[in-house]
């Protein structure tokens, strides 16, 4: 939709979904925000500015201009957020990475495609309608399925128990790291250097 307008230089986005507020922090839904956090923390930058209903902060890297996003808008409606971003800077969709939970990859394991669908993930499916297309890069960070007894709603906003808490916050920073790499090494040499990686 945006590939072929003439775009901002040297300019990408990482957003990470995630529901806005202190009742949503560390929660499981929440690992795209937490992911987002590391990066700004790794590179000393703090998120001071809402802009097209999102947390926005800049960084360089490699002579890039990075936008870090954390959409304010609620999971259900990220795409909102991330249109506004996408079209003020005239993005080519290969520039946008988005990172988010994913049910149906275990804890500790992450996933990095360069396309596709949404799934049963409603912020990705925000995304990718308010976009109209489905072709940018996503880290996928895994949270594992519910138990039985768990309704999914309630589930992804739950905590990581104590056992998972480790491995939860070395696949957020492994997540951090590989959305830097897609910037700067493209989404196919990054799902070779982390998709095949344990964590």
């Amino acid at each position: 939709m945006f590939g072929h307008e003439k775009r901002a230089k040297g300019v990408y986005v990482i957003a990470g979904l995630g529901n806005p507020g202190k009742r949503y922090e560390n929660t499981r839904h929440n690992v795209g925000f937490c992911a987002v956090d590391c990066i700004s923390r790794r590179f000393n930058v703090a998120f001071k500015k809402v802009r097209f209903d999102g947390d926005i902060t800049e960084i360089m890297h490699q002579g890039k201009k990075i936008i870090l996003v954390k959409p304010l808008t609620y999971m259900n409606n990220s795409g909102d957020c991330i249109r506004k971003v996408t079209r003020f800077y005239k993005l080519s969709l290969e520039c946008l990475v988005i990172i988010y939970d994913d049910i149906d990859i275990p804890v500790g394991t992450l996933r990095i495609r360069q396309s596709g669908g949404a799934g049963t993930h409603n912020g990705m499916r925000s995304v990718i309608d308010e976009l109209g297309d489905e072709g940018f890069p996503r880290i996928r960070i895994g949270i594992g399925k519910p138990p039985d007894y768990f309704d999914l709603k309630d589930y992804v906003l739950t905590g990581f128990s104590d056992h998972e808490k480790l491995e939860a916050e070395r696949m957020i920073s492994e997540a951090a790291i590989a959305a830097i790499d897609i910037v700067e090494f493209g989404a196919e040499k990054s799902m070779n250097l982390h998709n095949s990686r344990k964590l």
